[in-house]
């Protein structure tokens, strides 16, 4: 029988480990975890007698705008584990109502999760959603020319590339300076993996995009500009590199897309169609269901891979 009990200091080492057994080489998980002051009161662990952590759940307290792009607090669930061992015996969905009750009590509207097993989940009252994922052949159009030159980010970009990227879509986040100068790079990679479009006129960010390399294809996980010729020079560098790469095709995450984007996107790929997938999950906690359930489905809902929790 295990113990449900809070998180303290001394079991970051097993947590870490815990981590590293079930997901492999996930050095992000730490970094990010450390980000919140009050983390060991929002790890939830389910403890054998003999002190091993047999299964935790994490909340990660976050301001998250609603479907009238007002910023509330949303309690984020991640790093969800269980030892092998210890699977089967209900500990994940103990410790998931031990959240929900912290959650309520520090006035959490509702909570959000991501995950590719949402069947752990719907017994304990989270409800998916449905996302966009565009994929396609990649473009193998040559960059044009463009007054836009397209170039690794680095740290003095920080202070603007907040600037394209602010939005008051629904879904999204808030962001802190710490998360521009720690989780976005703990989930994005270095700023050098960034790659940034510049302003002809003044030299600073007017866009950025972050690509991930698979074995097929180029994934690319957030994009923002102020102006189409910069999203389209990005995109372009984007296919680029991973046409160098030996990658012959690309996906697209994000909100449904404006004119811009479409505009932009053939110079990323050709052919593409739309699958839906349902990895989002939502639980009202505070706000009326109907409050929280029109969030994600709200018009332009976007809740980007480098807020994940």
């Amino acid at each position: 029988m295990s113990l449900i009990r809070t998180a303290r200091p001394a079991d970051e080492p097993a947590l870490h480990a815990l981590w590293a057994a079930c997901f492999g080489a996930a050095p992000q998980l730490p970094v990010v975890y450390a980000l919140d002051p009050d983390r060991h009161r929002h790890t939830f662990l389910a403890v054998s007698d003999d002190g091993t952590i047999d299964a935790v759940v994490v909340y990660v307290p976050r301001d998250i705008r609603d479907a009238e792009g007002v910023p509330v607090r949303v309690g984020g669930i991640g790093s969800v584990a269980t030892r092998p061992e210890a699977r089967g015996r209900g500990l994940i969905r103990a410790l998931l109502q031990e959240a929900a009750a912290t959650m309520r009590a520090e006035s959490c509207a509702w909570s959000l999760l991501f995950t590719g097993t949402p069947g752990v989940y719907t017994g304990s009252g989270w409800q998916t959603f449905p996302t966009q994922l565009r994929e396609g052949s990649l473009s193998e159009t040559p960059p044009g020319r463009s007054p836009y030159r397209v170039r690794p980010a680095h740290p003095a970009d920080l202070p603007h590339l907040a600037q394209p990227s602010c939005s008051s879509s629904p879904l999204s986040t808030v962001r802190t300076e710490a998360d521009w100068r720690t989780r976005l790079p703990a989930w994005y990679g270095p700023l050098s993996e960034w790659l940034v479009a510049e302003d002809p006129a003044t030299g600073r960010p007017a866009g950025w995009a972050v690509a991930a390399h698979g074995k097929r294809a180029v994934d690319v996980r957030e994009y923002a500009a102020t102006e189409t010729g910069a999203l389209t020079a990005l995109f372009a560098a984007v296919a680029a590199r991973a046409r160098h790469g030996g990658l012959r095709e690309a996906r697209l995450r994000g909100p449904a897309p404006g004119p811009a984007v479409l505009e932009a996107l053939p110079h990323l790929m050709t052919g593409a169609t739309v699958r839906t997938e349902h990895i989002g999950m939502i639980r009202p906690l505070l706000a009326p269901p109907e409050h929280a359930q029109a969030v994600p489905r709200a018009p332009g809902a976007v809740h980007w891979y480098g807020d994940s929790f």
